[in-house]
């Protein structure tokens, strides 16, 4: 199902091996929390999605949990940015902006954190609408 949404978008994207149940069952242990329903479906299928000019378009599992750790715990980007802990982190535009779900209040849409101004912005409706979106022709910067 995910691969062929994200085929549709994108006939050139890459996949990684599908995570098992035991490493997303850790992954959330590790991060305190459970991982987005859709996203959990994602990584069984596929463990990352890369598009266009080796975009990482959504993270393999180890880096969902590494990125996030880092985010939520870094002293520097605490002193620079807003706080990260409502946001989970799954993927990345190539120049550092990054994409992410709304954990509190629980949400299925996805935003766009730009890292040169700490804004955050709805971007797509749900995972399969961003596939959609940042998969197709549109560049790095589709979303803006």
């Amino acid at each position: 199902m995910w691969k062929e949404a994200a085929g549709e978008a994108d006939g050139e994207a890459g996949f990684g091996e599908p995570a098992g149940a035991d490493a997303v069952a850790r992954a959330e242990r590790r991060l305190g929390e459970p991982l987005p329903a859709a996203l959990v479906s994602l990584l069984g299928e596929c463990d990352g999605i890369v598009g266009h000019d080796g975009t990482d378009t959504v993270w393999p599992l180890d880096r969902i949990v590494e990125q996030n750790l880092c985010f939520r715990s870094d002293p520097d980007f605490a002193r620079l940015y807003m706080p990260f802990d409502a946001l989970l982190f799954f993927g990345d535009n190539g120049g550092g902006d990054q994409f992410a779900f709304v954990r509190t209040p629980e949400r299925e849409d996805v935003f766009v954190w730009e890292h040169e101004d700490d804004s955050r912005r709805w971007v797509a409706r749900d995972l399969r609408d961003y596939l959609a979106r940042s998969l197709a022709g549109g560049g790095d910067d589709w979303y803006r």
